[in-house]
């Protein structure tokens, strides 16, 4: 008779830590996949979307410095800034009175780029732009500043609305109107209508597409596209 089987538990972490990698990987490849899918609905060619996708996410980490203005919370010691009770991290960039405005690279410059190849491929211009300017308005709605990062803002909503925008005014081109509507009106709203007030966030650097934004930008009209397709 066989005796009891016998679990060795190096074995089963190493179970566990291989499934986990496995799970990871395929659920990057369905993220990078459905990506892909929403710029090909955009009507980005395949031979640059590949390109797009890696600037897009690579030049996240990418600031170009613009302009110094004084911030107006007073400066903090970094030494003095308390600890976060999770991890024991220091809290976010403690500033020095200054506040450093910054254009991100993956969350600015590469959607306009791409909303300008966009727009010059689409007939109706006009309704593209309104479509932005409902987006853009809901945004700045939406758009909260959080003191010492930068500003911040919701995910889905912003999409729903710059797919339903697309969908009722330029319904012949609805996806690629969505991703400039979706990613022009959060850059728009949630960034540059909110520059007067960086000095009130005591950041060292408030990036425009960048930090909370980032992914409100990249991924509003990565979603939007996807539902003015569904």
């Amino acid at each position: 008779m066989a005796g009891p089987a016998v679990i060795f538990p190096s074995l089963v972490l190493a179970a566990f830590v291989a499934l986990f990698l496995l799970l990871g990987f395929l659920f990057v490849l369905l993220q990078v996949g459905a990506i892909g899918y929403a710029f090909a609905l955009a009507g980005i060619p395949p031979h640059y979307m590949f390109l797009v996708l890696f600037l897009s996410l690579a030049g996240s980490w990418v600031n170009i410095p613009l302009k110094t203005v004084r911030s107006r919370q007073p400066a903090m010691d970094p030494a003095s800034s308390r600890p976060l009770s999770l991890f024991h991290l220091p809290r976010p960039l403690p500033h020095t009175g200054e506040t450093t405005i910054a254009l991100n690279v993956g969350g600015a410059v590469i959607p306009t780029a791409v909303s300008i190849y966009i727009l010059t491929r689409l007939a109706d211009v006009g309704g593209v732009l309104l479509a932005t300017a409902v987006v853009g308005l809901v945004c700045y709605k939406l758009a909260r500043p959080v003191p010492g990062l930068g500003i911040a803002m919701p995910l889905l909503l912003p999409a729903l609305i710059a797919a339903a925008s697309a969908l009722l005014l330029v319904p012949s081109a609805a996806p690629p109107a969505a991703y400039v509507a979706g990613s022009m009106g959060a850059l728009i709203g949630a960034d540059i209508l909110h520059l007067g007030r960086i000095p009130e966030l005591g950041a060292r650097v408030a990036s425009i597409g960048g930090a909370g934004t980032f992914d409100g930008i990249f991924f509003t009209g990565v979603f939007a596209v996807l539902l003015a397709a569904w």
